[in-house]
């Protein structure tokens, strides 16, 4: 780089160096109780991911997720696109959540139970050293060309198993089982879907890796406005710490917490270990950091140096900056008090409306074209559209009818109509009235629809025909008595 050109004081992203180009991280592997929790998670959640699309609730799978189709399952139970106000609170819980416990403990899901996180600290990076080695301690270049080939070889096949997963939440794991059985042939669009999401998965884990963490997600610039002063974080204890040097220049720091003479050094010993640990590159001892995903690598590496160096571990630790400021902790807030007060409103309002769903709906459309057509025999046909579904896990026969109108007949092909569990059934239905029904045109008349058990629901339809009785003629205005003036 040009040394006429400014240079920036400090690296503007981890993953950056300083002319711009990719920093490519090899982080070293730091063994502790943080690292011993978060396997146990992460490979509990790993068999979650995989499993959930294979397990059944109600008949139905556990979720699935049917763009296709427009339909939408979460633990039994299917929304459509009509449930728009069910998917809006659902998706409201899903926030507030993730506000809540962002304001309490962080980006605790990041480093813990995001599906990005898990599978590439989990499953990629072992992959990794198990054909590279670990960093600093990388194995001969013998045969390198080889251990690389192997290694990609392993990351497609992940990256497949993973791919197939991740579909099984929008197909349904019977149709992918259907497809991987079957020839390509049969399903070429879904094979190139396959294709394309092995790519991705591959692209994403083997190539672009923490820069999802970093560049990608948008949750990382949440944290300004989710986080305050005493939300749980991964920070490091400088009063502790600083002023920090090497063992050999200076005796070991005073007790935590005590203020520190100038010829004294911290705790933090510069070794440098949280950095070579951390996932994204960060320095935790610079604060709070955008690319900070809160794993705790970090912790387990600063507990180890001190363990080793006989000092009080913790020097980098979970906990907020208001407790590292003043020695104080504050849960109690307007922000703790105010996310669980609108989650207990959210989830009353959604398991409310999810009660009171009904069995089955049923939606009237007008048909295109003339509002009334004059049948052969004189009688005023009505064409409307009529779309029932069956919300049920069960066969239902549904009948349509009008009610309280002696004089008007429907006309359809099939009444009662059976529909399948999840199915809609559509057809056009005729209301047929005598010539001289309309003696006030548009009329409103109620159609019903039930299954004679569990399940009804009126809807008013509105009717148009030629009126029969005639308009009322306005009164004429009296005319002016102007008598003929009499002669003489």
């Amino acid at each position: 780089m040009s040394e006429s050109l400014l240079q920036p004081e400090e690296r503007v992203l981890s993953t950056l160096n300083a002319d711009g180009s990719r920093r490519w991280l090899k982080p070293r592997l730091s063994r502790g109780k943080f690292l011993f929790w978060r396997r146990i998670v992460a490979y509990t959640l790993i068999a979650v991911f995989t499993l959930i699309p294979h397990i059944k609730m109600n008949g139905k799978p556990m979720i699935l997720l049917d763009i296709a189709h427009r339909e939408f399952t979460f633990f039994g139970t299917t929304f459509l696109p009509t449930d728009t106000l069910l998917l809006a609170l659902l998706l409201l819980i899903v926030f507030f959540s993730i506000f809540l416990i962002t304001a309490l403990a962080g980006r605790v899901w990041c480093g813990w139970a995001c599906p990005q996180s898990v599978y590439l600290e989990f499953v990629y990076r072992p992959i990794e050293r198990l054909f590279e080695g670990a960093p600093g301690q990388r194995k001969p270049k013998s045969m390198i060309g080889l251990r690389k080939l192997l290694r990609f070889v392993v990351y497609l096949m992940v990256s497949a198993f993973l791919a197939h997963t991740f579909l099984s939440y929008f197909v349904g794991s019977e149709n992918l089982r259907h497809w991987i059985l079957s020839s390509p042939h049969e399903h070429p669009v879904a094979f190139l879907v396959a294709i394309a999401t092995t790519g991705l998965m591959m692209f994403d884990f083997g190539y672009f890796r923490e820069q999802v963490c970093v560049v990608a997600c948008p949750y990382a610039r949440f944290q300004s406005a989710l986080l305050d002063r005493d939300s749980m974080i991964i920070t490091y204890d400088y009063k502790r710490g600083e002023p920090r040097g090497k063992v050999r220049k200076a005796k070991p720091g005073l007790e935590p917490g005590q203020a520190l003479a100038l010829p004294v050094l911290g705790d933090c010993i510069d070794c440098t270990m949280c950095v070579q640990t951390c996932p994204t590159g960060i320095d935790i001892r610079k604060g709070l950091q955008l690319e900070c995903i809160g794993c705790a690598q970090c912790i387990d590496a600063c507990n180890a140096v001190m363990a080793k160096l006989n000092r009080p571990l913790g020097l980098i630790r979970y906990s907020s900056q208001r407790a590292i400021e003043e020695g104080k902790a504050k849960i109690l807030r307007p922000r703790v008090i105010i996310y669980p007060l609108i989650l207990l409103i959210l989830i009353s309002a959604f398991v409310t409306v999810l009660a009171n769903k009904r069995d089955a709906e049923f939606f009237l459309l007008r048909e295109r074209g003339l509002p009334f057509q004059t049948l052969s025999s004189g009688e005023i046909a009505n064409q409307m559209r009529i779309r029932i579904t069956n919300r049920t896990n069960n066969p239902a026969e549904y009948t349509v009818e009008l009610v309280g109108e002696q004089e008007l007949r429907l006309q359809t092909e099939n009444n009662p109509v059976l529909v399948q569990p999840g199915e809609q059934f559509n057809e056009r239905l005729l209301i047929i009235a005598p010539p001289d029904y309309f003696d006030v045109t548009p009329k409103t008349v109620q159609v019903r629809v039930h299954d004679g058990d569990a399940y009804e629901e009126t809807k008013p339809f509105i009717i148009h025909g030629p009126r029969t009785r005639p308009l009322p003629q306005p009164a004429k205005p009296n005319a002016p008595s102007n008598p003929e003036p009499s002669d003489g």
